[in-house]
């Protein structure tokens, strides 16, 4: 089995590496030290299994996680970490394992041997809290033909649904993804706005709200020229949300 191992803490790594040169059916075919690399390694490698640590810097392990629900074919996770704060939630996918550092040979040994890849079902779960309600993400995920692309979510100007994918703009440009809107609308309460049927607009880089030559209500948003359609049936809220930006500020 091809394993790919993920922490940021060096010693660690080389503990595990250590422990898995002593098992002959499993080949380490590379190391990642955040998750960002970690994601970028997982599409370059498509390893079998990655031993993912949960609390890292910047993305942490269970948001990496959940970056991999669009692959056809997930790798098997197993985390490892010195905090068992997150065994529960870890525990939400059935085909994870979960290791406490420093970590042994037998448990390892044992993790691996039960390592199976999840399916999407089982993926999707770790998107959800204990409520039910979904945990947002720190970046958005866009699968390219150069690789995964991620885009931090405070760099994102609006959702856009068109045909069977969503544009987002970008503070870098547009990349496609999978989601849908609802799925997004979900996710980010309090950050992106229903502005028509098929676009959420970012609440940080409203503008104004203005009719185009047309007398059509239109929303500009700060950074880009593009002006949005506001359906007439969401008008009335924009306005209201808007207005209660203006009185917090």
């Amino acid at each position: 089995m091809r394993v790919l191992i993920v922490d940021d803490e060096d010693l660690a790594r080389d503990r595990i590496l250590r422990i898995l040169s002593e098992f002959e059916e499993h080949q380490v075919v590379g190391q990642a030290t955040n998750g960002h690399e970690a994601l970028q390694k997982i599409d370059e490698l498509t390893p079998d299994i990655v031993l993912l640590d949960i609390r890292m810097p910047g993305m942490d392990g269970l948001e990496v996680a959940r970056h991999l629900v669009g692959m056809d074919e997930p790798p098997a996770i197993i985390f490892t970490t010195a905090y068992d704060e997150y065994a529960i939630e870890a525990f939400k996918v059935h085909a994870v394992d979960y290791l406490l550092k420093p970590v042994r040979s037998d448990r390892l040994k044992e993790a691996l041997g039960k390592a199976v890849r999840p399916n999407k079902v089982q993926w999707k779960a770790l998107n959800k809290k204990e409520d039910g309600s979904i945990k947002a993400r720190t970046h958005i995920s866009s699968r390219t033909r150069k690789g995964i692309v991620l885009i931090p979510v405070p760099d994102i100007y609006y959702f856009r649904a068109e045909h069977k994918y969503v544009t987002v703009r970008h503070k870098e440009g547009e990349v496609l993804i999978e989601d849908t809107l609802k799925e997004l609308e979900t996710e980010f309460p309090g950050k992106f706005l229903r502005i028509h049927r098929n676009c959420l607009i970012a609440l940080d880089y409203i503008l104004a709200l203005e009719k185009n030559v047309s007398g059509q209500p239109c929303i500009r948003l700060r950074g880009i020229d593009e002006a949005l359609d506001v359906s007439r049936r969401h008008v009335a809220h924009v306005r209201q949300v808007m207005n209660n930006l203006m009185t917090r500020k």
